[in-house]
């Protein structure tokens, strides 16, 4: 029986690494394939952005998540469900603003960056801008337009890494004529 469990956490462990290794293989090409970092970021960030518009579907249907009730909630929901499913982490949820709109994910370990280093010549890249277009894409199939960004990373030092989510609005849905 012990056996089974010391397997299946094998297992966990090595399809973490895999995907940790062909996503850092993936920036590396992006580095290679276009002229500066700022481009790079666009394209993680889009490539995260279709990723994410997919992976709504999967959380919906694995999770038995309700629609939330506000952007506290969701928070939650994202903090403790989603990226728990996912990347095996529970960022903690922080910084709110006196508004409500806005909230700082804290990220105490970020499984993306295991095995990784910057090199100097890179150091306006946005390393994991990946996770910042999945937030965004996901959110935007559930009616949510959100700004995702990095505040703080420690890739580049910092004791943390912080992904910073700002409300925007909520999106109406627009049926075709006929559909109501």
């Amino acid at each position: 029986m012990s056996r089974q469990s010391n397997r299946t956490t094998d297992s966990k462990k090595m399809n973490s690494e895999l995907f940790t290794l062909t996503y850092g293989a993936l920036v590396t090409q992006l580095c290679k394939d276009y002229e500066n970092d700022e481009e790079v970021n666009k394209q993680l960030d889009k490539m995260g952005y279709n990723i994410g518009v997919r992976l709504i579907e999967d959380f919906l249907a694995r999770s038995s998540v309700g629609r939330c009730q506000d952007f506290r909630e969701t928070a939650d929901v994202i903090a403790k469900v989603a990226f728990k499913m996912y990347l095996g982490i529970t960022p903690s949820v922080t910084n709110w603003s006196p508004a409500g709109d806005e909230f700082s994910l804290i990220l105490e370990s970020n499984p993306l960056v295991d095995f990784v280093e910057l090199p100097d010549n890179h150091n306006s890249l946005v390393y994991s801008n990946l996770l910042c277009g999945v937030l965004r894409g996901a959110l935007e199939m559930v009616q949510m337009a959100v700004d995702v960004k990095f505040a703080q990373d420690s890739l580049r030092g910092d004791n943390v890494t912080e992904i910073r989510m700002k409300f925007i609005k909520r999106i109406e849905e627009n049926l075709p004529a006929g559909d109501e």
